[in-house]
């Protein structure tokens, strides 16, 4: 369970509210709350995730109104950084036209100010600097393109960026820069932090290379329990979460139906945070190196283990030697294996979980090996009976940050059809619903993005932790799981909570 909060210290390009909005992420992110969930700060904005079980409101704002009454000195300076660009983009030409420039006189624009770091996010390592010269102040394109290369230079209304890595975006893209602002296998990763200011030099030469995934996954596990003998669709090895670590860009992740996770970890007495497998839309072959107790929890795939079915919502016992396959059957996306004792990981800043966007993990492969992360204790047989999916997915709406009550009643009036499902949303088609852009800001776990094309994106625990587009609304939490188990081609249905 979760909850939001927006706090705006100040409105525009406000140098003096980032540096507040910093200085209250610092305060909280060194000393955090326990319940405190993330704290995600922005150009004005520092948006705060918390569970209201361990968090409430009330306590939240007595913290906060504490942590304003101290002068933020000191917070949001750092360094000069000098970035060499070669001004390649794809949208170069295009820009200078939109701008009435030369493309000369573009590459001079962008490079004339000393830009000012506001924030990290979207993906690990972003930069979203500010400000960008007036006539290059391009809005965003009307729905954003499904890959931008890699350590692409952008431009959006007053903002400047750097995409560390291919991912979806709807800047426009002037150049490629010849340094990397993120690499998951430095010492640190992130060469950019809020409050450095950048300038930018043209330069030719040679892009660094994208950087490989980095292995959570133990080359020689303690204790091997598993063999990969066929990799499924998309296999992860996921725990609860990556939380407190948004500022940076990094992604939640975890799983996209907790609810069935904690139901698997569960039923073999392991906390139910641990790690397990998330087997999504086709599932891999996996052989038991031990005598294990496992279980299944989820929707839309069942087990078979030497051809008798192991249905998900219970625990079986899984001897040496012998193969566990998954086939489809029913409604859903997704179940959750797990084996008593968990499974063994690295964490990468407090999660094992994966951020595939991020290049941190990655799915399991044929002949991967994984291990137990101690020795599990538990009874095979213990059931847990999950509720059935619905026909029709119906999902309760709160108000979002850009809420509209044209939006929210167009969000209402209709079925939605799943176009696309990933970790990071699922993109919508049906009705068109009111959207806009403005200056990035962070996005919330659940909301309903609306870009100026219409279509809406729900927001999934792998998305961007910063977005300009418009959320008019929210899934409300108590529905989220659902999220994680619709399928392209599924009905949704959205409803006042």
């Amino acid at each position: 369970m979760w909850a939001g909060l927006y706090l705006r210290v100040g409105e525009g390009l406000s140098e003096e509210a980032n540096r507040r909005a910093l200085a209250l992420a610092e305060a909280l992110l060194q000393d955090p709350p326990p319940g405190l969930l993330d704290a995600v700060p922005a150009y004005g904005t520092l948006y705060l995730e918390y569970d209201p079980r361990r968090l409430s409101q009330g306590r939240l704002l007595r913290l906060l109104n504490l942590l304003k009454a101290r002068p933020p000195e000191g917070v949001g300076e750092g360094r000069v950084v000098e970035i060499p660009v070669r001004y390649d983009g794809e949208d170069l030409l295009e820009a200078a036209g939109r701008a009435g420039l030369s493309v000369e006189a573009v590459k001079a624009l962008h490079q004339k100010p000393l830009y000012r770091v506001y924030a990290l996010g979207f993906t690990p390592g972003f930069p979203f600097m500010a400000p960008v010269e007036p006539p290059l102040r391009l809005p965003r394109r009307p729905h954003p393109r499904p890959r931008v290369p890699a350590h692409s230079v952008a431009v959006a209304g007053p903002q400047t960026g750097i995409y560390p890595l291919p991912s979806p975006g709807g800047w426009n893209l002037l150049g490629t820069s010849l340094v990397a602002v993120y690499d998951p296998h430095r010492p640190e990763p992130f060469l950019l932090r809020p409050g450095d200011r950048v300038r930018f030099r043209e330069a030719e030469g040679t892009p660094p290379p994208e950087p490989a995934p980095l292995e959570l996954l133990p080359e020689a596990p303690r204790l091997p329990a598993l063999r990969v003998e066929e990799a499924g669709l998309l296999d992860l090895v996921v725990d609860g979460g990556r939380f407190l670590a948004g500022h940076l860009g990094l992604a939640r992740s975890g799983p996209l139906d907790p609810y069935s996770a904690r139901v698997a970890n569960g039923l073999v007495g392991n906390p139910l945070e641990a790690p397990l497998l998330e087997v999504s839309f086709r599932g891999p072959v996996l052989t038991a190196l031990r005598p294990l107790v496992a279980a299944l929890a989820g929707y839309g795939l069942v087990g078979f283990l030497e051809g008798e079915e192991v249905p998900p919502g219970r625990s079986f016992l899984w001897p040496r030697g012998k193969a566990l396959r998954f086939l489809p059957k029913g409604r859903g996306a997704r179940v959750y294996l797990a084996v008593a004792g968990g499974l063994e990981a690295r964490p990468f800043f407090g999660s094992a979980s994966p951020d595939l966007r991020g290049r941190i993990g990655r799915p399991l492969n044929a002949g991967d090996v994984l291990g137990l992360g101690a020795e599990g204790r538990a009874r095979p047989g213990w059931t847990f009976a999950l509720p059935p999916l619905p026909e029709r997915f119906r999902l309760r709406l709160l108000p979002g940050p850009q809420f509209t009550k044209e939006a929210f009643r167009a969000l209402r009036s209709g079925v939605f059809r799943v176009a696309r499902a990933d970790r990071i949303g699922l993109e919508l088609w049906g009705l068109e619903v009111p959207g806009g852009e403005g200056l990035s800001e962070p996005t919330p776990l659940g909301g309903v993005q609306v870009p100026p094309s219409g279509r809406p994106l729900v927001l999934l625990p792998d998305k961007g932790s910063l977005g300009g587009y418009a959320k008019p609304a929210l899934v409300d939490p108590r529905d989220g799981w659902l999220l994680g188990q619709a399928w392209p081609g599924a009905e949704i249905m959205f409803t006042s909570a």
